[in-house]
């Protein structure tokens, strides 16, 4: 039976505008304000919303309960797509000069202060929108079986760099794919060129130096002649995505790729 990802989104939307306020929230600031119990929101309004939304109201009370009508009609249905629209901006760098929060943001802040549902709701949604792309990119990936055992680090900079792969961080993939294969480098040295190595570069030791070192000793290490030019590959890749920019999806699945038949090769035996 497959698994219809467009009707669980619209299951999610649904339920999360069941329990959003929106437009019943919105008219009593517009009543309260229009009545002259303005004051009245303190009991209910974080301090930080409610200093706001008094400073606007004393500037323009009539231009302020009007905002808030129409502001009323419009939240019903929007709700859940201005606490995506908040999870963006978390995301991105604030001009302070240029700043003014929207009056749909003050309103999240204040239903998020205890119960955080909308910002939930946004955040199901937005790994929603993931799934699909992520299945696609698992199917170009096989399982990474090898022969010997590995450290936990290495296993943990290999999960979050598919993770990161899936999740469309193609930059993040890379730099972790560089990682994953370093940490497995420094468990396969045998112990007295490790020694060499850290005395050398001072602990400092990256990638690139560690494959200098193999290409140089590759009889003593042991291991596969083939290993460099896939490391090597890897190394290119993540250097690129730390000084050049941001990677493209192929480039990212490349260099994952890439590192994982590096590894079975590094650790094969």
């Amino acid at each position: 039976m497959g698994i219809a990802i467009d009707r669980l989104k619209e299951l999610l939307l649904s339920m999360a505008g069941e329990n959003a306020p929106g437009r019943e929230f919105a008219a009593a600031i517009a009543e309260l304000a229009r009545t002259g119990r303005f004051p009245d929101l303190q009991l209910v309004l974080p301090p930080v919303v409610y200093d706001e939304l008094w400073q606007r109201y004393r500037l323009d009370a009539e231009g302020f309960v009007e905002e808030w009508e129409q502001l009323a009609w419009q939240m019903q249905q929007g709700f859940v797509q201005h606490a995506r629209q908040r999870l963006t901006s978390l995301t991105r760098l604030q001009q302070a000069d240029s700043r003014v929060t929207p009056p749909w943001e003050l309103i999240q802040r204040a239903l998020d202060s205890r119960q955080n549902d909308l910002l939930r709701a946004a955040m199901a949604a937005e790994f929603l929108d993931l799934i699909e792309p992520a299945v696609a990119r698992a199917t170009h990936l096989r399982e990474c079986v090898i022969g010997s055992e590995t450290s936990e680090e290495a296993d943990r900079y290999l999960d979050e760099a598919t993770r990161c792969y899936f999740l469309g961080l193609f930059t993040a993939c890379a730099v972790m794919c560089r990682s994953v294969v370093e940490e497995a480098i420094r468990q396969k040295l045998p112990e007295a060129l490790r020694r060499q190595i850290r005395s050398r570069y001072r602990n400092a030791a990256t990638l690139g130096n560690l494959l200098h070192e193999i290409n140089n000793n590759l009889t003593a290490t042991g291991i596969a002649p083939g290993f460099p030019q896939l490391a090597n590959r890897v190394n290119d890749i993540g250097k690129k995505a730390v000084h050049q920019g941001l990677l493209a999806e192929d480039e990212a699945r490349s260099c994952l790729q890439n590192a994982r038949e590096a590894l079975q090769m590094l650790l094969e035996r």
